[in-house]
């Protein structure tokens, strides 16, 4: 594909990045796929500095990602729990494509830390590229990249 042909102020991955690249701010969507709920339970489980994680938290509020929800224990004060929005839940495949990826590269003595399983039946669940005609990919160089609405 030409250079020309590419809008890179419109690119897809700058953007992403641009709302969830931090490192903390992933961090906090793992915690958050994992059902951390509260701001006390991120801090203690990630470790993470309280300002840098309320600005993660307000960051990820602000872009629809998460959403506050009101709780009070009782004979305390109102608090929030963070839950995913169906917009943070559409990270999820992102989050998995990091976390295979740092199984098989970075993982200690090539064991991975943790497996998914698909709930229903148990077995373990890998993470494929289809396109429209339902062909599986076996990776980037099945793919071709051409301006939206090209189909050349």
């Amino acid at each position: 594909m030409s250079e020309a042909l590419w809008d890179r102020s419109r690119c897809s991955v700058a953007g992403t990045l641009a709302v969830v690249g931090e490192k903390w701010s992933l961090l906090v969507l793992r915690e958050a796929f994992l059902g951390v709920r509260r701001f006390a339970d991120f801090q203690r489980v990630l470790g993470a500095p309280r300002a840098v994680l309320t600005d993660r938290l307000n960051t990820l509020v602000e872009q629809g990602i998460l959403r506050r929800v009101p709780y009070q224990a009782e004979g305390e004060r109102q608090r929030h729990e963070y839950r995913l929005t169906q917009k943070g839940v559409d990270l999820h495949p992102v989050l998995v494509a990091l976390m295979r990826w740092g199984d098989q590269y970075l993982a200690e003595d090539g064991e991975a830390a943790l497996e998914l399983r698909h709930r229903d039946c148990g077995e373990p669940v890998h993470q494929v590229l289809v396109c429209e005609a339902g062909h599986q990919l076996s990776g980037a160089r099945d793919v071709r990249p051409v301006p939206r609405g090209s189909r050349a």
